[in-house]
């Protein structure tokens, strides 16, 4: 996966011949000023920012998300809870979810076997790999400890 700084981040802007205008830029820094591995909606992003005063519409939160997980400096997720997440990937290193059905709750993991694994599939098969999304459902240690086993998925 990609691993842009935030000086890289804004030349791709340049580059495209897109204009950094102010709601881009205060988009762009406000993601950037999320905690590592932290996930957000795109109506939680623009939230965040009518808080912080910006006037901002959310279909320029919504272009602008869209142009940076093109860029991969943001990855856009599917965690099953009916709307996209984001989280961003700027100076950060892949990683994996696992994600709990029951309370939700997202935890991130890296594995170098499994990277190894999958790379060792591609090859095998010929394959390229551009970047990859491994996600894993189930159910977690807490959610465990309260309910009763689910009956198992063949």
């Amino acid at each position: 996966m990609a691993k842009h700084s935030a000086g890289e981040f804004q030349e791709r802007f340049h580059e495209k011949n897109l204009k950094l205008t102010h709601p881009r830029q205060a988009i762009t820094q406000k993601i950037l000023s999320t905690r590592a591995g932290e996930h957000f909606s795109a109506d939680e992003l623009w939230e965040r920012l009518r808080r912080k005063g910006e006037r901002i519409s959310k279909a320029t939160v919504y272009r602008t998300l869209h142009l940076l997980v093109e860029e991969k400096a943001v990855e856009e997720h599917d965690f099953g809870k009916g709307q996209k997440y984001y989280e961003r990937m700027v100076e950060r290193p892949h990683h994996d979810h696992l994600i709990c059905i029951h309370c939700g709750r997202i935890l991130e993991f890296e594995n170098s076997n499994i990277e190894r694994l999958q790379g060792e599939v591609a090859r095998r098969e010929g394959f390229i790999i551009r970047y990859h999304s491994h996600k894993l459902f189930g159910t977690c240690s807490s959610c465990r400890r309260k309910a009763p086993p689910p009956a198992r998925l063949r």
